[in-house]
């Protein structure tokens, strides 16, 4: 199974209305309703993927059981496609929610999020042990998303070391000191947007960045390049896909659908181009969804012989039709 971990999961709240102006009443022509968090949204498309996946970190209050039973229910609607486990440890605190407002007008879409609740130091102790069991059955772990107030910063680093002492490969998807600090902790490969690549690398270009977040730790670097695809940095060369044509939607949970389909390569093996097309096409395929964790299948099928893959000259690849190297998989 793949191991996903979302320290601060949220309920996620998705509403349409025409055209989003400040100081006015709006009318929501359409409401979804959706378990988040870039862990938990990952997991969703690895099972619609017909991968067993199995989702942890913290869940507490009312809004925490809305959560879990909403996850109960896309765990049924994978039926034989695949499995979604609900290992989530329960907190006194209560899970945050995040409110994504789309604007049908422009195709824009605004997003509030809340903080999340606190984690004392006896629950984090807890979750590291719960988290120690679930890494004994997993084939790969992704590290996802921001941390709740109460958590140490080094969380996932920590949490990195522990999976590469269980030889589990890991993906790390964070920002800020979270990604500074995992990034020492050498993560198989991590997964920044250019933005949060500057933060921490102070550089725009995102190749150097990359560059450097290898040299800080990183075995690979896959950045998010928004509507223009991503780009892929690793030990035997650096790559840059794109999908065919820009699609109109709501971009929202496009990261973690890329993160779904990193994971996905990981486990398989995959040479680094293909692994990437497929986290690009997942990418594009869930900004025609309605809500994050979601994807458009026919428009995943349709887009994925057409990525566009090439070769960044300036960092050429060495053994490019060669299976990356991966650690142990179990």
């Amino acid at each position: 199974m793949i191991l996903t971990v979302t320290l601060n999961a949220a309920l996620d709240l998705t509403y349409r209305v025409d055209r989003l102006r400040p100081d006015t009443t709006h009318r929501v022509s359409e409401v979804w309703e959706r378990p988040g968090g870039k862990g938990l949204n990952a997991a969703r498309v690895l099972a619609a993927l017909g991968r067993k996946a199995v989702v942890t970190g913290f869940v507490g209050g009312r809004t925490g059981e809305t959560l879990r039973d909403l996850l109960a229910e896309a765990a049924g609607a994978t039926g034989a496609s695949g499995g979604l486990t609900d290992a989530l440890l329960p907190i006194a605190g209560s899970t945050r929610r995040t409110v994504a407002v789309v604007d049908a007008a422009g195709g824009d879409t605004t997003q509030f999020n809340e903080r999340g609740p606190h984690v004392t130091p006896a629950e984090w102790a807890r979750f590291q042990e719960h988290y120690a069991e679930l890494l004994t059955e997993a084939r790969a772990v992704a590290l996802c998303g921001s941390l709740p107030p109460g958590v140490p910063v080094g969380a996932y680093a920590t949490l990195a070391r522990a999976a590469r002492a269980a030889g589990v490969p890991v993906l790390l998807d964070t920002s800020g000191e979270p990604l500074r600090r995992g990034l020492a902790a050498r993560p198989e490969l991590v997964k920044p947007n250019t933005e949060e690549l500057a933060g921490v690398t102070g550089s725009n270009d995102p190749l150097w960045a990359a560059q450097d977040a290898r040299r800080r730790g990183a075995q690979a670097v896959a950045v998010s390049l928004g509507a223009s695809g991503m780009l892929l940095v690793t030990p035997d060369g650096a790559w840059e896909a794109a999908p065919p044509r820009r699609l109109a939607g709501n971009p929202t949970g496009a990261g973690d659908s890329a993160v779904a389909g990193l994971l996905a390569g990981l486990v398989d093996g995959e040479p680094w181009p293909r692994l990437l097309a497929r986290a690009v096409a997942l990418s594009a395929a869930t900004v025609v969804a309605p809500a994050a964790g979601e994807f458009d299948r026919p428009t995943y099928d349709e887009l994925l012989p057409h990525i566009d893959v090439g070769v960044r000259d300036d960092h050429p690849p060495q053994g490019a039709d060669q299976p990356h190297a991966s650690r142990q998989h179990r």
